[in-house]
């Protein structure tokens, strides 16, 4: 039975969870676990219990999130109700749009060495230089 004291705080889990950052508890756990999740500024463990007020700091590659807790749900609803449990800074917001435009540019060069045989291959079809 829930405490009725604490109906204002959830598991930091639990939270990212229903706030539908995670598809599972245990992923949330995971990210924690791993660093990728601060609260307020901080590494915490997936049993912390967050409220109303605290910022959480998420990173997912080279995305990175910064949103204050607005309401915890243990339930885990639709898109839309989840989006009412967090407020994201508007910082945070421009820097993980323009991460996306960065990324829906173009493929980065990826430079691993030498090229490989099958590399070198296109290279001189593509060159014309089959010669040898």
């Amino acid at each position: 039975m829930p405490d009725p004291d604490n109906s204002d705080r959830l598991r930091l889990d639990k939270w990212l969870w229903s706030a539908r950052f995670y598809k599972t508890r245990s992923l949330a756990a995971q990210a924690i676990d791993g660093g990728k999740v601060k609260l307020n500024g901080e590494r915490a463990k997936p049993s912390k219990e967050v409220k109303p007020g605290d910022v959480v700091e998420l990173r997912a590659g080279e995305l990175h999130w910064r949103v204050e807790v607005r309401a915890v749900s243990a339930r885990r609803g639709p898109a839309a109700e989840a989006a009412k449990l967090y407020a994201e800074s508007e910082e945070s917001r421009a820097g993980r749009e323009q991460m996306l435009l960065i990324r829906r540019a173009g493929p980065r060069p990826i430079h691993h060495g030498r090229p490989t045989k099958r590399d070198r291959r296109m290279i001189r079809r593509f060159t014309g230089k089959e010669s040898q």
